[in-house]
Formats: structure tokens, sequence, C-alpha cells
């Protein structure tokens, strides 16, 4: 008690915990349009509920991972060596996940694209099946990318509590954020091809990390902004040319 005591008057444990609730968010979004594409294929029935089971898991997912910070913290020394270039149990997960994402990413893209690719009906069967899918491949994502958060966090502050309180805030923020922005981009078919490019660049992004090509996730973000910001400004571009014909 005296501990948390302490933690929670500390202004330096204040900074580290807005930090990273702020690294958590950002990193959130990649989540989230993920989650997004994957559950809109799902009947309208299931798909909000879909998400919150699949959020609600990968919460318990990193609160787990948390408890076993020692062991992540370790994943970061050299396993082996090839070519002169050391690989570690982070490099292979983040390789396996880009992977992951990038093969996920185009065979969506492909969905979209190709009119005759769509599948069969659902039936109880395939929604239950498709479901427990969407929710695996979810907490697929989220374990890649909460061994790189922790890790990450672990060099921002020595304190379990922040980093537990830091996850329930972006986790409950993802929650919130899950309906609406996959309502967004259901309703935006436009914005669906962006955000699979969106997952296509941040799995290469993830790859090349496995390699030790360190990308700034600043250029990664920025870039994002950028192509939503251009695809807004088309978006509205489009509804003020159908408004002057109506």
């Amino acid at each position: 008690m005296d501990y948390l005591i302490a933690l929670a008057t500390d202004p330096a444990a204040w900074v580290a915990l807005a930090a990273l609730i702020a690294m958590e968010v950002v990193l959130g979004i990649d989540n989230l349009i993920f989650i997004s594409i994957l559950t809109n294929r799902l009947p309208d029935a299931e798909r909000s509920r879909t998400r919150r089971i699949g959020i609600s898991a990968a919460l318990i997912l990193r609160l787990a991972l948390l408890g076993t910070v020692a062991v992540i913290v370790q994943l970061t020394q050299p396993v082996f060596t090839v070519l002169g270039n050391d690989f570690s149990w982070r490099d292979l997960i983040l390789i396996a996940g880009g992977l992951f994402l990038v093969w996920k990413a185009t065979k969506e893209i492909h969905h979209k694209v190709d009119p005759d690719a769509e599948e069969e009906a659902f039936t109880p069967s395939v929604v239950a099946s498709g479901t427990v899918a969407v929710i695996a491949q979810i907490l697929v994502l989220d374990l890649v990318f909460s061994v790189d958060s922790i890790i990450t966090a672990v060099g921002m502050t020595e304190h379990l509590p922040i980093m537990v309180i830091a996850v329930i805030v972006a986790v409950a923020s993802m929650m919130l954020a899950a309906d609406p922005l996959a309502n967004f981009i259901e309703a935006n078919p436009t914005i669906v091809m962006l955000a699979l490019g969106f997952l296509l660049m941040i799995g290469t992004t993830l790859i090349a990390d496995g390699f030790g090509v360190h990308v700034p996730k600043g250029y990664v973000y920025a870039a994002m902004a950028f192509s939503a910001l251009i695809e807004g400004l088309n978006m509205l571009s489009r509804r003020r040319r159908m408004k002057a014909k109506g």
C-alpha cells in the first residue's frame, strides 16, 4: 500500500503514465482498423458482439503478458545469427506478425477487387466458425503488438501498476471507438481500401523491424494521417458533387 501511495504522489509516475497511455492508444489504432475490417465481414447481428469479445480477450491477453514482463524483456536477446544478423524471439514474432498482416490485408484486397470471390451465404455454422476465426486473428495480431509495446513500456517505466493502468485505459478507448470506426469504414467503401493499405504498410514495417531495419513510427503515422486527410478531401468533394447534381 505504501508503494502505491508513493507512486500516486510521484510526478514522474504521472508523466510516465500519460506517455504510456498515449503510446498504447496510438498503437491501438492499428488494431482497431484490423478489427473493423475483420468484423465487417460478419453478419450485422454478430459484428458488435464479436468486437467486444475480441477486444475483451485482447485485454486479458495483455494483462497476462504484463504478468510475465520479466520473461518478455528477455525476448530481445539474440537466439541465432544469419549472415551476420542477430535474431531474437522478438524479431521472429514481429516478422511472423508482419507476414500475417500482409497476407491478411492482401487477401482482403483481393476479396474487395474480385467481385466473383464472394463467400457462401452465412449459415449458423459458418457464422459460428467465422466469429471464432475473427477473435483468434484479433488475438494473434494483438499478441504481436503487445510484445513490442511491453518491451517499449519497460524502457519508459519500471512500475508494473503504471503499465496495467495504461493498458486498461487504452483498451477501454478501443472498446468505445470500435463500433463507430467500423461503421464509418463500412459506410465508406473507399476507406476500406485505404485502411487495407495501412495494414499492408504496418505489416511491412513489422517485417523490416524484425530484420533490424527500424522505421520510426512517427513516419508511418504521419503517412497514414496524410493519406487519411487526402481521402477526407476526396469524400468531401464527392459529397458536394452529389449535392450539386441533386
